[in-house]
């Protein structure tokens, strides 16, 4: 029995699944997850000693690359002065503003540990400044696993074949309205008919948890429209876009063309270190405990070693660092799609900045959680695992993004490009091509 085969039998026996996170299960995919033991720039290695290209990135904050000595330094520092305080620290302050120096509608900012702890407070944050209870989400988008919002998530429960989860109480997604991404026509008869009641309406301003989907041009225009009518909100997830795709995140792609009133960040922002943040308007965010009286709280809120982490990894992230994430992003995803060609594989490969993902066995335009789900996912699972037999691994699962780094350079792209016509060949036999 092999390394990662005896470590998941012994992390099964004490840890649901072996995993703390559902999608690591390689459930989807089938086989023995890999147990990594160290990273590097763009490689991580198993416990068996074995070496990967990594596209997983840790989904998503690796942005600089695993482990980059800056930000290691910065994270020993601060562990070298204390783990945890559980008082006030400078370091929150100096990240804040640097959030809000990339994303200047985020007037002020609340940190928090989670991407989800961020949405609950987010939607929390909106049903109290607007004394309404209904919260429109769109079907395939994941916000974390908050009750309200696990109703038609995207993400892991889509790749558990999931509708929902258990435990959740129907009263509580009873006020969340799930509207299909980018249908404009169902929007505007959800606000026509309860807009009044809507506190505000939660959206990946660029879809990227049901496979990579991008607003249709306009959508997100709309959205600003309609809760401004109707005197809702807006929120922008941008859990996992937010200081990636951009300086500023997709809204920042978008140059301004929205305002949203609330923002919420994670991943790249505590630079790979559990710390997440709610942005947005001065007033609302004043409306948080101890100054207003929407509670949230947490001990480890803002920690010391994750706002390091931040700090350093936003300092870092300049323009330059852009650059090699997009030009690698567009290389790679050219080799992917030409490989498939080259295979007679039917697939659709959708951007949204430097993320992407394909979709497999259908070549049409995928608009929505509806359409993302009729792609044929075993053609993936020969797919990722011949390019983990090759070296490289990718998402293990069909309904994520892929991630590159600033470390994925000529030399790992290379080898990554070397084994996707094998891996193309896998899908292809699957699909009957």
């Amino acid at each position: 029995m092999s390394g990662n085969a005896e470590a998941f039998d012994r992390a099964r026996a004490v840890i649901p699944g072996g995993v703390s996170s559902p999608v690591r299960a390689f459930g989807s995919v089938g086989g023995t997850p890999v147990f990594v033991s160290r990273a590097e720039g763009a490689r991580i290695v198993d416990v068996e000693g074995r070496e990967y290209l990594d596209l997983v990135g840790s989904w998503g904050p690796a942005l600089l690359g695993h482990a980059h000595p800056e930000v290691v330094a910065a994270v020993q520092a601060a562990a070298a002065r204390g783990l945890s305080f559980g008082a006030p620290t400078l370091a929150e302050a100096e990240l804040a503003e640097l959030v809000r120096e990339r994303v200047p509608l985020a007037r002020k900012v609340r940190f928090v540990s989670t991407g989800t702890e961020a949405c609950m407070t987010a939607v929390r944050l909106a049903r109290g400044a607007t004394g309404r209870d209904l919260v429109v989400k769109f079907s395939g988008c994941y916000h974390g696993h908050s009750d309200a919002l696990l109703a038609a998530a995207g993400s892991g429960v889509i790749t558990a074949g999931l509708p929902g989860s258990a435990g959740v109480p129907a009263a509580a997604t009873a006020q969340t309205l799930v509207v299909p991404y980018n249908d404009a026509d169902a929007l505007r008869e959800v606000f026509a008919a309860r807009g009044t009641e809507i506190a505000a309406v939660i959206t990946e301003p660029a879809a990227a948890n049901m496979g990579v989907v991008p607003p249709v041009p306009g959508f997100n225009e709309l959205l600003r429209e309609l809760t401004t009518a109707h005197g809702a909100l807006l929120v922008y997830d941008e859990v996992l876009t937010g200081f990636r795709v951009s300086r500023a995140g997709w809204w920042g792609l978008e140059g301004g063309a929205v305002t949203p009133d609330l923002f919420t960040f994670g991943k790249v922002v505590g630079g790979g270190l559990p710390l997440a943040a709610i942005g947005g308007r001065a007033d609302l965010l004043d409306l948080l405990a101890p100054v207003g009286p929407v509670y949230q709280a947490g001990t480890l809120s803002g920690n010391p070693l994750a706002t390091a982490a931040g700090i350093a990894t936003l300092r870092l992230a300049d323009d330059a660092v852009y650059a090699a994430v997009d030009a690698a992003s567009a290389t790679l995803s050219a080799a992917v799609a030409s490989a498939l060609d080259a295979a007679g594989v039917p697939h659709r490969l959708q951007r949204a900045g430097s993320l992407f993902s394909v979709f497999w066995g259908v070549t049409g335009p995928v608009l929505d959680d509806a359409s993302a789900q009729r792609q044929d996912v075993g053609a993936y699972r020969a797919f990722f695992h011949a390019m983990l037999d090759a070296g490289v691994a990718l998402p293990p699962s069909a309904y994520e993004a892929w991630f590159l780094s600033a470390a994925h350079d000529d030399a790992v792209l290379d080898r990554i490009t070397g084994a996707l016509p094998g891996a193309a060949r896998a899908a292809a036999a699957v699909l009957g091509a």
